[in-house]
Formats: C-alpha cells, structure tokens, sequence
C-alpha cells in the first residue's frame, strides 16, 4: 500500500464509508462538554434552514494501519486517531440516538435504521464497532451502540464517563426536540451522513501523522496544550536515528500519555495546570511567576531537545507532576486552603519531592503541614487574594525541586518566613468580627458567613479534626463525604436560625458549625432545643459538644453562643498561630 499524504474532503458518510476508527489509550478521552455539543447542534439547525447546502465541520488525522480487516467480501481500513476524535464520536453517538428514534414498523424509518445499524455495528467479525473508544473501562459507548442504552451521566464515575454519559443524553433530547417540531429522522440523518464535511488526513507512518498534526495546528486552529506537547514530543523521537532504543522511547511516550491522559481524566482544567507547573518547575532558571500554557509548550519543547534522554525526561516529568496535581486536587479538605493557584503549586512541588524521596516521609508530612498551616493563615484567616505574596509560593515552588543542598529545615522556615508578616492575632481579629465588607467609618454586624463559606467549612472540619484527636479518635473521611459533597453553604448550619436570630450573633463563629447538607435543609428554622437531638445522632464531635451546651442552656443565648466562639477562636490561636503543635 503506497503512502499518501494527500487532503481528502468528504462528507461523513464517504469518511465512514469502509474504515474502522480506533482511539489509542495514549490519546486524550472524550472531553467534549455541554457547550461544545450544543455548537455542533446549532451548526446542524443552521444547515437544515439553508437547504442544499453544505458545511465544513472539522478536519481528521489518522494513523493508517497497513493491515485491513476482511468483513464478507469487502475490506476495511483500520485507522487511529490522532486529531478530530471529540466531533467524530458525538457524531457517531447522535447517529445511533436517531437509528434508535426511528420507527422500525415503518418501511422508510425501519430500512434507515438498519442502514445506520449496518454502518456503526459490523456484524460478523466479532461485531465491531465503527469506532472503538479509548479509556472506556465501562463500557458505556460500546454497550450504546450495541443496545442503545446508557445510565444518567450522574452515575458516572470519571469526568471522562460523564462527559460521554452526558453526550448520549443530549444527542436523544436533540432528537426529540427535531422530530417535536415535526422535521423528520429521514432528512435529520441524511443531513449529518451527506452534508457534513471533513478533511481527512491519512498516512501509515507514525512519525508523518505528528508532522501533519503539528502544521495543522499551527495555522490557528484551537487544541488543547497538552495535546500539542504530546504531539511535539512524539514527533521529536521520529526524528531520531532509528534503533531499538527509539523504538523503545516511542513505546514509552505512547504509555507515559496514556497514564497522564487517565490521571487528568478524572479532574477538569488539570491539563492546563498540570502543564503550567511542569514547566515552570522544569526550567534551570528560577520562576517568580506561573508560565502561561503556550509558554509551556515552547519551554517543554525546548528542555526535550534532540536526544532519547532529554525526551525521555520531560514526558516522565509532566506525568510526575500531573499525578502530583491530582493528588493536590483531589483533597476536597484542603480546598480552601488551595484557592490560589501559586499555594497549589507549593503543594505540587512538595508531594512530588515526598514521591522523589529528597527528605524522608516524616520531613515531607511536616512541611505539607506548614505549607497548609501559613496558606490558611494568610488566605483564610487574613482573607488575602492573588495579589498577596503568590511569587514568594512560585519562588520557593521551584528552589524546592531545583536548588542543591536545600534541607527540609530550609523549606519550612522559608514557608513560614512567608506568612511572617501576617500574625495570628491580627487573624483571629479578623475571626471574630467577619468576612463580609466593612467601608470606612461603616459599622456591620460580624460576619464570618457570607463570601467566607468554603474557609469556614476547613476551618470547622479542622475543629472536628482537633475534638477527635482530643477523645483519641480520627475522623474517618468517609463519615464526612456529605460535607464535601456540595457547596459549603448547604452544610453549614445556623444554630439559632436566621430567621430569628439576632444580627450581632447570626452569622458570628460561636453561632456556625457543619451538618451533612440534607439534615441542615430538613431542620432549618426549628429551635436550637428542638434540634439538639439531631446535632446528637449526627456523631459529629463539635455537633455534640452543641449539643451538650444546649442540655445545659437550651436557650442559645448570646452569652452561650459567646462561650462556644472563644473556645473555638482559642483553639484556632493556637493550630495557626507561630508555635509548634505539641
């Protein structure tokens, strides 16, 4: 079979026509969200009110396999693909909604619908599909176009399963919607099969598909960042003299992007920012700021250089420093310790120097425990922005990996050095009289409610964590997964409800503590007394220790109310204060 790397424009029935399509493990799942689907969905109602026309949707590249695959008399080609899997798979899925829409007890329905069968399920030949998904352990779109069903989205498990789980569901209401305003399934399919267009690019040399992937993409057309480092990457090993080591190379960029491709599959934005930190912390010269991610790009590319090594090095780094973004991502009890991107990235770089073993596990956990510790202190109880101190975060982010000799003493006093200016007393001032904005010469109620939640939330787990430890018992995470579930603010339980509670102690600390969001929506304006029991059954320590002071006051007076407040404004002095914890 010669070669070709020759543009071909088709309609998506001529590009279906005898190809199977295969999405490689290395490849990016299926990303697609809402607004992306409804773009495609409105570029369809467009040319449906422009009769005759046609509409260019995208343009494929694939990777052409030299084998073929024998079905009956005929032979397919067997592509992977590179570039354009995102539109092709919606497509492919709105197809099958419109094959199990159509009414198979009419002549003209029923035979399109076989056509739609015969052209997304090979029968014969084990059944294959048209397109065979990557990273589909669920098997969500391969049972879809076998059966046609699928769950809700909200089942799903991975961003990647809902995302595809919310395509399905779309694609049937968009069907519905069409036949609703009485057009039919029979134009609605000849339309997509016939008037749709794509270019397609096709070649049986690897290093070719990233050639083209990479002029195509530098012509303006939008791609996710990391797909193009991928790319970039891929293509600089081609480049390389042939050999078992380059091939060995290859196999291992293809493995290393499929890893980073299920890290990142199961948190959004990680791509950008996993990108963004690699960089950052890659470069040989120090970074007071975070890269952009198309400066990302160009100093990955620049660190890989020419050699197996250096390409071999920057992949395995970007994977490192994804799997530590994740890690940093995933801690819903430290969100709102993370807010700011540049604490974040001190925190990445502190778990992947825990994975590289530079200190021991005990240094490492101390310094996660400082990093969290000042963060707090200067974004929660200080309520400070992205304007404060972030260069200082970028700055030691990259001494930590970079600079020799550094000792874990070194890092600590340097993350402490950087909260210096921000004291526990001023802190816990701002504590007790609230969040909430206050101009100049104003007089407000304290306020450590509203605009404050996802920090009160921390700061009353943290509590939690402190009455727990106290009584010789952890709190096991699972029992609080319906904190972190939802909003702050559903969990976050007005004791004397706000209906009747006075404005000087309403939303004052003393007055807030946590319930699992169902249980504070169900109790919502009862009396404290009435709800003291609940506060009880709950086993949440800080719960019950509300509730106990209710047996003893069940009024929650200011002065009760008052009383809890010190306590806890007591206990927060001191885990966030300059002193080490005992």
């Amino acid at each position: 079979m010669t070669d070709s790397m020759q543009p071909e424009y088709l309609s998506l029935i001529k590009l279906l026509d005898k190809r199977l399509f295969d999405i490689p493990e290395y490849q990016r799942s299926y990303s697609w969200s809402k607004r992306q689907r409804d773009d495609l969905f409105k570029d369809i109602e467009n040319l449906a009110e422009e009769d005759g026309t046609s509409h260019f949707m995208a343009t494929v590249v694939c990777l052409r396999h030299r084998d073929e695959v024998k079905l009956g008399t005929n032979k397919l080609a067997k592509l992977d693909i590179v570039d354009g899997q995102q539109r092709l798979t919606t497509l492919i899925i709105l197809l099958n909604a419109i094959r199990h829409a159509l009414n198979k007890e009419d002549e003209e329905q029923g035979r399109t619908a076989d056509e739609l069968e015969a052209l997304l399920v090979k029968r014969g030949s084990g059944n294959l599909l048209l397109l065979q998904t990557n990273h589909d352990s669920s098997r969500f779109f391969y049972t879809y176009l076998h059966k046609g069903t699928a769950p809700k989205p909200k089942t799903a498990k991975t961003l990647a399963d809902q995302n595809l789980l919310s395509a399905i569901d779309e694609c049937k209401r968009f069907v519905d919607d069409w036949v609703e305003s009485d057009r039919t399934l029979i134009d609605l399919t000849f339309l997509i099969k016939n008037q749709l267009m794509f270019v397609l690019h096709q070649t049986s040399e690897e290093k070719t598909v990233y050639r083209i992937f990479e002029v195509i993409n530098s012509r303006g057309i939008p791609v996710a960042c990391l797909d193009r480092l991928k790319s970039i990457v891929m293509g600089l090993a081609f480049t390389l003299e042939e050999d078992v080591a380059r091939e060995h190379l290859i196999d291992h960029l293809h493995k290393t992007w499929r890893d980073i491709y299920l890290t990142i599959g199961l948190r959004p934005g990680l791509d950008t920012e996993a990108l963004r930190f690699a960089a950052t912390l890659y470069l040989e010269s120090k970074q007071a700021t975070l890269l952009s991610d198309e400066e990302a790009v160009d100093a990955l590319r620049g660190c890989a250089g020419d050699s197996a090594e250096s390409i071999r090095a920057v992949a395995d780094w970007v994977l490192a420093t994804t799997q530590a973004c994740q890690t940093v991502s995933s801690n819903p009890r430290q969100g709102a310790v993370t807010r700011i991107v540049q604490v974040r990235l001190l925190g990445v770089a502190l778990h992947m120097v825990l994975n590289e073993e530079y200190f021991s596990d005990e240094e490492t956990s101390k310094l996660l425990e400082t990093w969290e510790k000042i963060s707090f202190r200067i974004y929660g109880l200080h309520d400070k922005d992205a304007r404060t101190r972030v260069g200082d975060y970028c700055k030691l982010a990259w001494e930590v990996m970079k600079e020799e000799g550094i000792t874990a003493e070194d890092v600590d006093e340097r993350i402490r050095r950087i909260g210096s200016e921000y004291g526990i007393d001023e802190g816990i001032d701002k504590l007790r009289r609230g969040f909430a904005g206050h101009g100049e010469g104003e007089r407000k109620p304290p306020d450590c409610y509203s605009g404050w939640s996802e920090q009160l939330r921390y700061l009353l787990f943290r509590y939690e964590e402190h009455l727990a430890e106290e009584r010789g018992q952890r709190v096991e995470n699972n029992h609080w997964k319906l904190v972190w579930a939802k909003k702050a603010t559903l969990s976050i339980e007005h004791i004397r409800p706000r209906s009747e509670a006075p404005d000087d102690i309403k939303h004052t600390l003393g007055n807030l503590m946590l319930l699992p969001s169902r249980l504070n929506s169900k109790l919502k304006d009862r009396s404290p007394k009435r709800k003291a029991q609940d506060y009880r059954r709950t086993g949440f320590h800080h719960a019950v220790e509300v509730a106990d002071m209710l047996d003893a006051s069940p009024k929650w007076s200011r002065k009760t109310c008052a009383r809890r407040q010190r306590k806890i404004l007591d206990w927060a002095r001191e885990e966030w204060g300059d002193k080490e914890r005992t």
